[in-house]
């Protein structure tokens, strides 16, 4: 297998899926002839021709309807949002088009579209690159949300997004495109090329939507998380020096409830860590679900490490973003608890 970053396991899964599919096409503002601004479309218009591969106006309601009116007609169209924060305008049309054209049609229809946009933070984004909007699409029946940790997993997941037949949203965690960032940043960033997950087969094979993973085992205490915050999570268990089992949820809708009440159930404590805003994020859902199904096994009260209920802020970026040591703290008041 190849050593692939983030952004080549992307790329792959896209040139996979539209040499196997002919009715696979990917646009977006700057995907075509520019390969996108983070260069997760390169080489495909050149490859597949201006009708698969294409740039649009600056005009994020405008992608996310012509992918609608194109995914009910038998296309399934992979569309990039250059940054999740561009979102709001489309907002509308995927909650009130995408999202109900199944239910509302009983079943005449459907939305096989998938919506890629980078999210996070970490990257000295400000305000409006960095943040972490996944909870708003939790919210809504009718859209699953994905978010890979690793460009095996990236790859693997994108490929089930394309081929699912309901509108999949699909955030990518910029920080770690290049490589396993842990939160540390008095410390060189690993590069891919020197992690296992970096392996990545070059051909079609898929993880599947709606199952996590382990991504450390461990007995003393379960670690919830996602994205960029599975490397964090990773590392705070290394230096705490605490036994925590680290569950990558890979899917937050539909969540694995099955492996957390697992988890939990076996370590008796957890802590939930993400990188957007506190109130009515996705921790709040996850602390519900784990009260609900593993109350009789907790031994002390859910912990939340999170961002802050603050627009993202540009100066002071590393003590807005989850770092180990505030989630060590959590991890000892749990564990004490």
């Amino acid at each position: 297998m190849a050593a692939m970053t983030m952004i080549q396991a992307l790329n792959s899964a896209l040139d996979v899926m539209m040499e196997r599919d002919p009715n696979v096409l990917t646009f977006g503002e700057d995907v075509g002839y520019f390969g996108g601004v983070f260069r997760v479309t390169e080489g495909l218009q050149k490859k597949y021709g201006l009708k698969r591969c294409f740039d649009t106006p600056i005009n994020e309601t405008g992608i996310a309807g012509a992918a609608i009116g194109m995914a009910v007609y038998g296309l399934r169209p992979v569309i990039e949002i250059q940054f999740a924060d561009y979102m709001y305008p489309a907002y509308d049309q995927l909650v009130s088009e995408a999202a109900r054209i199944r239910y509302r049609s009983a079943n005449d229809f459907t939305v096989p579209m998938t919506v890629r946009m980078p999210y996070g933070g970490g990257i000295f984004g400000g305000q409006t690159h960095s943040q972490s909007p996944e909870a708003l699409f939790t919210h809504v029946a009718g859209l699953k949300t994905v978010i890979p940790s690793t460009p095996y997993d990236a790859k693997g997941l994108l490929i089930s997004a394309i081929e699912d037949d309901d509108p999949v949203i699909f955030l990518e965690p910029k920080r770690v495109y290049n490589g396993p960032f842990d939160g540390r940043r008095d410390r060189p960033v690993i590069p891919w090329s020197k992690h296992p997950a970096s392996e990545v087969p070059e051909g079609y094979y898929k993880v599947p939507l709606g199952k996590a993973a382990i991504a450390r085992e461990g007995s003393e205490l379960t670690i919830l998380s996602y994205g960029t915050m599975v490397h964090v999570a990773l590392a705070a268990t290394e230096e705490s020096g605490i036994d925590a089992e680290v569950i990558d949820l890979r899917t937050l809708l539909p969540v694995d409830i099955d492996a957390i009440v697992a988890s939990v159930s076996k370590t008796g404590r957890c802590v939930v860590v993400h990188e957007a805003t506190r109130t009515s994020g996705y921790g709040a859902e996850l602390s519900a679900l784990v009260q609900e199904h593993c109350f009789y096994h907790l031994e002390a009260p859910i912990e939340r490490v999170t961002g802050y209920d603050t627009p993202y802020p540009h100066a002071h970026e590393w003590e807005y973003f989850p770092t180990p040591q505030r989630l060590m703290k959590a991890m000892r008041r749990a564990m004490e608890g």
